[in-house]
Formats: C-alpha cells, structure tokens, sequence
C-alpha cells in the first residue's frame, strides 16, 4: 500500500501519508465529504477516513494522527487535531508539497494516556 492504513474492527478504512509528497497524494484521493484530520501544528500526516465514519472512527484516526506527528514525538503530551472535510482542503499555488490549508475545521484534543495505549 502507497498509505499507512488500518482497518477497524468495523471495516472502517483509514488512510495516513507517510511524509510531503505522500500526503500530497493522499489528499487528492480525498472525497469532498471524507473527514480529514491532520495536527494543528505542523509535522504530521494527512489522515482520511474512507466513507462515513462509524462510532469511534474518528477518535481512532484522531489518535493514529497524533502518534504519528512531530507534536507527539517532540512532546509527548496531548496533542490538537484538526478535524475538516475533503471540500474544506485547498492549495494555493506557492504552497510547498505536502502544505494545504483549511477554511472549516474543528478541534479534536487527543490525550496523552490515549496516544500511549497505540499499537
């Protein structure tokens, strides 16, 4: 696979780049109505969560976000995840690979003990 993925115990497909230009990749596969997720600072990958999301998919994608991050590895404390849709992600052209910005999103803050508890 071109992308980290999980599955979860209920089917759910989740997608993550693995560095700029993977995600560069993985945002243009992205469906306008597929929840993204990526830190809210910098130094993480995309993360897309393929369909409707069941219960508890996006706390899971949420968390492989963040241990996935450079927030997480530099920090190891909670970390912020921005939550949007694939309609909500755009690219201005002077932009660096793997650089977008996002005019709706929402704040996931995923804890500590939770990042820890990945497998």
């Amino acid at each position: 696979m071109k992308f980290r993925t999980i599955v979860t115990k209920k089917g759910t497909i989740i997608l993550a780049g693995k560095n700029a230009k993977n995600n560069e990749e993985l945002i243009k596969q992205v469906e306008p109505e597929e929840i993204v997720l990526h830190t809210v600072s910098p130094g993480s990958p995309f993360v897309n969560i393929k369909g409707k999301p069941r219960l508890g998919d996006v706390k899971k994608a949420a968390i492989f976000c963040a241990r996935h991050s450079q927030d997480w590895r530099d920090n190891k404390k909670d970390v912020k995840v921005h939550k949007f849709k694939g309609k909500d992600v755009y690219k201005r052209k002077n932009m660096k690979t793997g650089t977008f910005e996002v005019k709706n999103f929402k704040i996931i803050k995923v804890k500590k003990k939770d990042i820890l508890k990945w497998k």
